[in-house]
């Protein structure tokens, strides 16, 4: 027989772990549909030169191909790398039908082919959400997003958490006033603020020393970047500030998305103005994301995202704007279960076991199951012929909440035994108010 080995970066999970990554999909859905955003689905591929289009050049994306393949050309498939840019072709290709502002939400897997390690995959399922305006989009639906944001993680119930926004225009203007202006070097400039908080401060002002950039140019921006305080008093500290007419236009965005958020309600400890948050990614141009569990910032960027003006641009002659953020679900829920912080709770999808103590009377143990599933109850029903002792072994590995047992004696006087897996107690219930009975024990657990 041959050897099994797991294939490194493409995880598989054991039915308690892929339960509970279910119900935090389920969360987000329900969330997401509640603030009007719809559903919809795109192929595992795009053309490679899609892919390539939009801030993907460098990246490790997996090609698509016959075996006898040997040629590859810029019409050839690629699994794609994110959702965003397939989304960004999805409403040009589809413009014609759509109805905007277009609200959608996407959850599929998505490819990467870097290295594997702790939290980061090959292959991982993302969660989207993304506003489209036709035109135009009102910095309104930037505050809807971190709404929306706000909802999903405080349903999910993983503690304290922080929505940190920042600007793209704040970014490039301050870069700017020491002489980063040319976009090979912003990009290099970017890619060194993405990373200020895993490097000491000294390897900061060393990568931008290697920039071109003397001493002082290198503690003003590392000034800067140590920004910090309430919304209010960064947005007043950033607008005492006369950098550029674009740098100003940003910390304007920034007040009008606070003050949607303040209308939508979000509390003002779930978020911050943090002048750091750069997010790599070439399409982002205006407000930009990043949420953070407070309690555990090893784990890093929860949920980012961003505002986009031109990235259906090269696939259809009008502005199309977007706003967005997604959640890396299979990196992040793993990460939360190590941490303790989510815990499975079993590996059975329903909470109610009917066992088959006898089988002889299976049509009747078939039928209590199908009464209970008719009232919305998940039920299974054990079906091999196993020792009672055997199923309940079943049961208490499987995590069921409750189990039924009944044979000549309890059907005798139309009664079932229903066991609480959790305490060990027992109880008789009749089989005329089976439903209510059982409804009422899980709703008391």
């Amino acid at each position: 027989m041959k050897k099994l080995t797991p294939i490194s970066g493409f995880p598989e999970f054991l039915p308690e772990e892929q339960i509970v990554i279910q119900s935090v999909l389920d969360t987000m859905r329900a969330v997401y549909e509640k603030f009007g955003f719809v559903p919809i689905e795109t192929p595992a591929v795009e053309r490679v030169e899609h892919l390539l289009e939009k801030g993907l050049q460098g990246k490790e994306v997996y090609l698509l191909r016959r075996l006898q393949e040997e040629e590859i050309g810029p019409s050839d498939l690629a699994l794609h790398f994110d959702l965003t840019v397939p989304l960004a072709r999805y409403v040009a290709q589809h413009y014609g039908k759509l109805t905007f502002p277009f609200k959608r939400y996407q959850i599929q897997p998505v490819w990467r082919g870097e290295r594997p390690q702790a939290g980061r995959y090959r292959q991982f399922y993302q969660s989207d959400i993304d506003v489209i305006g036709d035109g135009t989009l009102s910095l309104i639906f930037d505050a809807e997003i971190c709404a929306v944001i706000d909802a999903v993680f405080t349903q999910m119930q993983i503690g304290p958490f922080s929505i940190r926004l920042n600007h793209r225009k704040i970014l490039q203007g301050v870069l700017g006033s020491v002489g980063i202006s040319e976009q090979p070097l912003v990009h290099q400039a970017i890619k060194i603020v993405d990373e200020i908080e895993k490097q000491p401060l000294e390897k900061t002002a060393e990568a931008f020393e290697r920039l071109g950039l003397n001493r002082k140019d290198c503690s003003s921006l590392l000034e800067f970047f140590s920004l910090s305080g309430s919304p209010d008093a960064v947005l007043k500290r950033l607008s005492s500030l006369s950098i550029s007419t674009a740098f100003e236009a940003g910390v304007q965005d920034l007040r009008e998305v606070v003050k949607g958020m303040q209308m939508l309600r979000v509390p003002d400890e779930r978020y911050t103005i943090d002048v750091k948050i750069a997010r790599g990614l070439d399409y982002y141009t205006g407000t930009v994301y990043e949420t953070t569990l407070q309690t555990h910032p090893q784990l890093g960027s929860i949920c980012s995202g961003g505002r986009y003006d031109d990235l259906t641009g090269v696939f259809l002659d009008r502005k199309l704007p977007g706003v967005g953020t997604s959640i890396g679900v299979t990196r992040l829920i793993p990460q939360l279960m190590k941490e303790g912080i989510l815990k499975p709770k079993g590996a059975a999808i329903a909470p109610i076991l009917v066992t088959m103590q006898n089988p002889a009377h299976l049509s009747r143990y078939l039928e209590i199951a199908s009464r209970l599933r008719a009232r919305g109850m998940a039920t299974e029903a054990y079906l091999e012929r196993k020792s009672l002792g055997a199923q309940l072994r079943y049961a208490d590995k499987k995590g069921f909440q409750l189990v039924l047992i009944a044979d000549d004696p309890e059907f005798q006087q139309e009664k079932v035994l229903v066991k609480k897996m959790q305490t060990g107690e027992q109880k008789e219930v009749f089989l005329q108010t089976l439903e209510e009975s059982i409804s009422s024990m899980l709703s008391s657990k």
